[in-house]
């Protein structure tokens, strides 16, 4: 084959930049890991021996690490006076947990990804699914945290007020599901902002339902939520006004049975809350940096965990508004309106 120079010099350039971030990402992992960032953020220049003094860490790693950090535009350095610096910018990124763009967990949901390297190679090979239980514990952990700042900044102020007659049954008292709880971060918004409201969180993952438990007892409303373990298309008896999913239909190996179920436990006038990794219709429309990540943790993460259950169905974590349609539909449910989109998120409103 001719190689064109200009396009080769061109993919070597984006492979470059690949690869330093890959790599790179080990180091903002120890930063976040040994609260690097959280130390420099609104302390202004600072010189590797305060850095170390302020982390407890051995000031040679640091300049080392300090140095990877500059070189990537995470810290600012001055070469002058030799000191670096964390920009409130980066700092509301890396070092705030109570900022909605608050993101290190996606290093750790990495390192979990890069643990299961070697079973994805042998998954890829049988086609056989590798469980959501099955990954290293960093995953939950980093979820958590990459999801848990969006849920609180953006759940109670906008995704359900844009729902029609919503937050006002709420506000008086409603009985709510939360499917696919994982550590509860949902929920727990729910149940604080809702104090008359009752709310169960269900998850198959034992460890997740026994973090969410201890993480609602520490946020003192254990008296209004309960969380139990179990599959997506068992819900408890009895009817719910309420019922939301985030961030995990495309996970399940039947989603048309969980959405049925879900149906079924509605009351009559009942909503879902379905919420969805953002996503156009078709591969062409999520070709950019976001959908390539969403694509990466769906080649890891979501289409495994699908094809380790029953069913198989395999929707991906870009599965569309138009895809999730056909599934609801299939399911029994006839109203499906986008009620609000961020960049990452797709709010969607189900009824029957």
């Amino acid at each position: 084959m001719e190689i064109d120079q200009a396009r080769l010099e061109e993919f070597l350039a984006a492979f470059t930049a690949d690869a330093a971030a890959a790599q790179s990402a080990v180091c903002a992992y120890v930063g976040d890991a040994l609260g690097l960032y959280t130390a420099m953020a609104g302390a202004g220049p600072l010189t590797t021996d305060e850095v170390a003094r302020r982390t407890d860490t051995d000031e040679r790693y640091v300049r080392e690490w300090l140095s990877n950090q500059a070189a990537g535009g995470y810290v600012a350095y001055d070469p002058e006076a030799d000191t670096f610096e964390l920009p409130p910018e980066q700092a509301s990124v890396l070092a705030d947990p109570h900022s909605p763009v608050h993101l290190p967990g996606v290093f750790e949901i990495t390192g979990a990804m890069w643990a299961s390297a070697d079973r994805l190679v042998d998954a890829f090979r049988t086609g056989e699914g590798v469980g959501w239980e099955e990954h290293d514990q960093r995953l939950y952990r980093g979820v958590e945290r990459l999801f848990g700042p969006m849920y609180r900044s953006q759940l109670v102020d906008e995704w359900i007020p844009a729902l029609d007659g919503v937050e006002e049954r709420l506000r008086d008292g409603a009985r709510v599901a939360d499917v696919g709880c994982g550590h509860g971060v949902s929920t727990i918004a729910m149940a604080h902002a809702y104090p008359d409201s009752s709310f169960v969180g269900l998850d198959y993952h034992a460890p997740s339902i026994a973090a969410a438990s201890k993480a609602a007892a520490e946020a003192r409303v254990g008296n209004r939520v309960a969380f139990e373990i179990a599959e997506a298309d068992a819900l408890p008896d009895g009817e719910f006004d309420l019922v939301a999913m985030f961030d995990c239909l495309h996970d399940m190996g039947d989603p048309v049975a969980a959405a049925t179920n879900v149906r079924e436990r509605l009351t009559a006038d009942g909503t879902l809350l379905l919420v969805e990794p953002m996503a156009g219709d078709g591969l062409a429309d999520n070709l950019h940096p976001i959908g390539r990540m969403a694509y990466a943790v769906s080649t890891a993460v979501c289409t495994p965990a699908s094809l380790a259950q029953d069913g198989a169905r395999a929707l991906g974590a870009q599965a569309g508004q138009a895809r999730l349609t056909d599934v609801l539909n299939e399911a029994g449910f006839s109203h499906v309106r986008r009620a609000a989109s961020t960049p990452f998120n797709l709010i969607l409103e189900v009824r029957p």
